[in-house]
């Protein structure tokens, strides 16, 4: 036990041995979460004697969940099995493969991601004889998304037996997506909004399944609990409900995926949801500076939905943050390349280096200055390794051999070329629609066919069923391996001189094998596969010696010694749209992610901005974060003018939707309120996220939402 605790500060400690009931860890920027989480977790397993079965601990990224397996394994012992060390997408794969037959799925369902919805909406398009283009794929994929939100889609994609037709689904998009959930189910795929509903749907039809899960899981933790969405945060309230012991740790700080869902209302108000909740706060920050650690201090006090805590550091005293100021983007880049450089002449490293930006477009002029410098750079979030054309290629021949379906065997039957293109894949699909087989089957049963005796069908019907018997000696990287050869695969890619694609192919094998030697754990074809597809982070090769530049979404979780925030310009950030879309919540999202930017940096951090002219023609002032902060909390560099001072100012008052201190004094639930036209009412509830007051007015049937900045609400004097 003390050398689970040793190294640890008294916070920490107390967080690892909290082992019964609900518990919320206020984990600050740099502060050992990960240590605490994983310390706990060994804690657990070896003082406690509970079995690592019995433990759920989900984590934000896949990458995460490798690294806390990999760590927790040296402390627990290599031959315990951590499965449920996962994200909240990895946990339900587990679900959905014991228990999904229940729903008439098989265990071997596909994972969709969006490239292959991509594929399903083009086959879609061509059937309806439709234009494609990206845009109305994007309104088509968010119309699914939003379908998606809840679970009674779910019903008529697990009846047996035909799904009601398309053409009766009302206008065009509605036959698209109905056209879309019918091709899905037929491959059995599940994106991810399905990975979710379809546990809810079980947990919600089959009781004794709920109470499985429910009676296996004694301690749950939840790592970054703060971007948990309102499904995830169900998800793991429903499944303590029986042992009762829920661990989250997260920082209500540096929420900043509301966009997508996340709502830092669970965290900051988790004491509501669970009674007798045990809060401890881990303010010990071991990464920045004091200096850098004031600033963000001093940045984030300016936001009012929070869990007030102050980082501190017992690091030594570092340099002046900077806020540098320049004429042109021009200026500001090479500014910020000359500091570079300077700090590699006094012994830093260019790997040390990161540059951080709200939006892709902003690396482009720094870029060009990196290249005319000759320094290498790396941009991370770009293009993702999984979502590469010969990855995927890859990727859909071991789905061949673990599943045969339509999706895989569309993307590779051509590819290297057999002859098999438009036309004869047009009588594939007709002759496997007629008899309700797959397109490989359908391959396999016509491949004498007059259309078909001329192509290279046969050679690739020969490489797919020799793989498919070794499939259960095999190791995953070795059918891998065979794939590509037999099927001619690597040969056409060397042909194809393309060097970067073959290194990735190398790199995909070589992540294989490293999986199954690290793990150390028998894993099957299925399993890779589902596992695989959850995989959607960016895993570069963080040691090639070149500055790393990302959006600052990206570097959450990342942790640089020299750290530039480039394009500090109000309205980039804070994002002039978020802002308009949702007001004063968007404001103190975007200053989470200044917060965000701010605390990746160890040693240094410059914020650098320029004048000039925005798209549109909108002059360029410095952010109003810069201005929120102390002056004697950083030294300034280049000129600015008090003139522009003073116009940035004004133009940010312009556009600043209501200060803290209006909205700390507005009315809070159950007052009662009186409004010009509607009447005397009461305040039922206050929707943070739209900043609007509930409000039943004792006239009307129901509430009306009533937008905080309503001037003429006012405070009921009752007689």
């Amino acid at each position: 036990m003390e050398e689970l605790l040793n190294g640890l500060n008294e916070a920490q400690q107390e967080a690892v041995v909290s082992t019964e009931g609900f518990i919320r860890v206020i984990a600050g920027a740099g502060s050992g979460k990960t240590r605490a989480l994983t310390h706990r977790y060994a804690f657990i397993v070896n003082e406690l004697g509970i079995d690592p079965g019995n433990i759920l601990s989900v984590t934000f990224t896949n990458k995460a969940s490798h690294e806390m397996r990999r760590r927790v394994k040296k402390m627990v012992g290599g031959e315990q099995d951590t499965g449920f060390i996962t994200t909240y997408h990895g946990f339900c794969v587990r679900v959905l493969r014991e228990d999904i037959h229940r729903l008439f799925y098989p265990k071997n369902f596909i994972i969709l991601d969006v490239e292959d919805q991509k594929i399903l909406l083009r086959e879609i398009f061509e059937e309806m004889e439709l234009k494609m283009n990206d845009k109305t794929f994007k309104r088509i994929l968010d119309k699914i998304g939003i379908l998606k939100g809840n679970t009674h889609y779910v019903q008529q994609m697990i009846l047996r037996g035909e799904m009601p037709s398309a053409d009766d689904a009302g206008d065009m998009d509605g036959q698209i997506i109905q056209r879309y959930l019918k091709k899905q189910k037929r491959v059995y795929g599940l994106d991810f909004d399905d990975l979710l509903n379809f546990v809810f749907v079980l947990f919600d039809q089959y009781k004794e399944v709920l109470e499985k899960w429910q009676d296996r899981l004694y301690y749950i933790q939840v790592d970054e609990f703060q971007d948990s969405s309102l499904k995830q945060f169900e998800l793991v309230k429903k499944l303590s409900e029986k042992h009762g012991n829920l661990f989250v740790v997260g920082d209500p700080d540096q929420t900043i995926y509301e966009w997508r869902g996340a709502d830092p209302k669970y965290m900051v108000d988790f004491d509501q949801f669970f009674q007798d909740t045990q809060t401890i706060f881990l303010n010990q920050n071991y990464r920045s500076t004091p200096q850098i650690l004031s600033l963000g201090n001093a940045l984030i006090q300016n936001n009012y939905f929070r869990v007030d805590k102050d980082m501190v550091t017992a690091n030594p005293e570092g340099l002046k943050v900077v806020h540098y100021h320049g004429k042109s983007e021009i200026e500001e880049a090479k500014w910020i390349v000359q500091r570079m450089q300077k700090l590699v002449e006094e012994g830093a490293e260019y790997r040390q280096m990161a540059v951080l930006y709200r939006a892709n477009y902003l690396s482009r002029f720094i870029e060009q200055e990196l290249i005319s410098a000759n320094i290498e750079y790396t941009i991370f979030g770009g293009f993702k390794f999984f979502d590469r054309l010969e990855i995927k290629d890859a990727l859909a021949h071991l789905r061949m051999i673990a599943m045969e379906d339509d999706l895989s065997f569309s993307r590779i039957i051509n590819v290297p070329k057999r002859q098999i293109g438009k036309k004869r894949m047009q009588f594939i699909r007709a002759k496997a629609e007629e008899e309700g087989r797959s397109l490989y089957d359908t391959l396999k049963k016509y491949a004498d066919h007059d259309r078909l005796r001329s192509t290279g069908a046969k050679s690739f019907i020969e490489a797919i069923e020799s793989l498919k018997d070794k499939k259960e000696e095999w190791t995953v990287s070795e059918l891998l391996q065979e794939a590509m050869q037999r099927t001619g695969y690597e040969a056409y890619r060397r042909e194809d001189g393309d060097q970067e694609r073959l290194d990735n192919l190398t790199e995909l094998l070589h992540s294989i094998v490293q999986y199954e030697q690290t793990l150390g754990e028998d894993i099957d074809l299925d399993e890779y596969l589902q596992m695989i597809s959850l995989y959607t982070d960016d895993d570069r090769d963080d040691q090639v010696n070149s500055v790393k530049m990302m959006t600052i979404h990206t570097a959450k979780g990342l942790e640089y010694p020299y750290v530039f925030v480039v394009g500090m310009t109000e309205s980039v950030l804070p994002n002039v749209r978020a802002l308009r879309e949702r007001k004063e919540r968007a404001l103190e999202e975007e200053r989470r992610l200044a917060y965000v930017a701010v605390t990746r940096a160890e040693k240094e951090l410059y914020l650098t901005e320029s004048e000039g002219f925005q798209n549109g023609g909108q002059r360029k002032y410095p952010s109003r974060f810069i201005f929120e902060v102390e002056e004697d909390l950083y030294e300034r560099v280049g000129e600015l003018d008090e003139a522009l001072i003073e116009e940035a100012k004004e133009y940010i008052q312009a556009t600043h939707h209501q200060s803290k201190q209006q909205q700390a004094t507005g009315f809070s639930k159950g007052e009662r309120v009186s409004h010009p036209v509607f009447g005397h009412g009461t305040i039922e509830g206050i929707d943070e996220k739209k900043n609007t007051y509930h409000v039943f007015f004792d006239k009307m049937k129901a509430p009306r939402p009533i937008s905080r900045n309503f001037k003429k609400l006012e405070k009921l004097k009752e007689s």
